[in-house]
């Protein structure tokens, strides 16, 4: 059984974060240069389009990047590339990730789910420790029983 870790707490993948953010920067190099080194006869508008293609790339990436799942005394917040959600103990009843899955589902009281990003299954160790502390916390603070 794992021990439930100290609020608050955050966990947030690293590999995705570390390739996005490399890609991010790589594609910006390359089309700031590209718009610094190409003929004449593009003009500055096509200059200024290419930085801002890689501009909205990286922020494309920089969103894919933010994710992550931070619980505090009061509950979950989830963060996922386009959204923000924010939860209390109470209405989270069960996180789960299956092998394969690409992250762990929230199922909530009032029937739904949702996926949070910030636990990435590809990084299964890390994934693995990740989800254990979340259900731990959850069985801790949450209002469901645990299962027999």
């Amino acid at each position: 059984m794992t021990e439930t870790p100290a609020l608050p707490a955050v966990w947030r993948p690293r590999t995705t974060r570390i390739v996005a953010y490399t890609t991010a920067g790589v594609i910006m190099l390359g089309l700031i240069a590209l718009a610094v080194v190409v003929p004449e006869q593009y003009k500055l508008s096509d200059r200024l389009l290419m930085v801002g293609f890689g501009a909205v790339v990286s922020w494309i990436l920089h969103m894919l990047a933010r994710c992550r799942v931070a619980a505090d005394d009061a509950g979950v917040t989830v963060v996922n590339a386009f959204s923000t959600r924010r939860l209390e103990w109470p209405e989270i009843l069960d996180v789960a990730m299956t092998v394969g899955d690409p992250w762990p589902t929230l199922d909530l009281a009032d029937g739904t789910s949702i996926g949070a990003m910030g636990i990435n299954g590809t990084e299964k160790t890390l994934a693995a420790r990740q989800l254990a502390e979340l259900q731990a916390l959850l069985h801790a603070r949450g209002e469901t029983p645990d299962p027999l």
